[in-house]
C-alpha cells in the first residue's frame, strides 16, 4: 500500500474518482466566493475603495481613497493596506479584497515604486509622501 492511491468507482456518476486532497477541497469551496471583477492592484497605486456601511436599516457606500502601501496573502484572504492623510493625521485601513463589504475598487493613478511594502511613508510628512506616477501600466 506504500506510494499508492485509493481509487474507487462512483456508481451514480459511473466513473473512477480519486479522493481529493484537503487543499483541493478548500480551493474548490473558496472559488465560488472569489470576486472576478477586481482590477489588478499594485503597491503604490492610488485607489478608491467603495465600502458598504450599514447604519440602522439603511445601507450606503462610503468611498475611501488612498495609496496602497501593502498587499498580503493571496486567494480569498488577500488584503491590501490603504493609507491616506486626513486632517493632518495618517489613517490606514486594511481591506479584504473578496469581502462583501468592499463594493467597488477603482484605480485613480498608478504609482512608480521599487518596494513591495511602503511602510516608510508613515515617517514622511507633507510632500515627501508623494509617489511618482507610472505611465507604462494602463488604469
Amino acid at each position: 500500500m506504500l506510494f499508492t492511491q485509493k481509487i474507487w468507482y462512483d456508481r451514480e456518476l459511473s466513473v473512477l474518482r480519486k479522493p481529493m486532497k484537503t487543499e483541493e477541497i478548500i480551493k474548490s469551496i473558496e472559488a465560488e466566493y472569489l470576486k472576478s471583477d477586481l482590477p489588478i492592484i499594485h503597491v503604490g497605486d492610488t485607489i478608491r475603495v467603495g465600502v458598504r456601511i450599514v447604519e440602522g436599516d439603511k445601507e450606503r457606500i462610503q468611498p475611501y481613497e488612498g495609496i496602497v502601501i501593502a498587499k498580503r496573502h493571496g486567494g480569498i484572504n488577500e488584503t491590501i493596506t490603504v493609507r491616506k492623510v486626513f486632517q493632518g493625521v495618517g489613517v490606514e485601513r486594511v481591506f479584504l479584497l473578496h469581502s462583501p463589504r468592499v463594493a467597488s475598487i477603482k484605480i485613480i493613478r498608478r504609482g512608480k515604486v521599487r518596494r513591495a511594502k511602503l511602510y516608510y511613508l508613515r515617517d514622511r510628512v507633507g510632500k515627501a509622501t508623494r509617489v511618482q506616477e507610472r505611465f507604462d501600466r494602463p488604469l
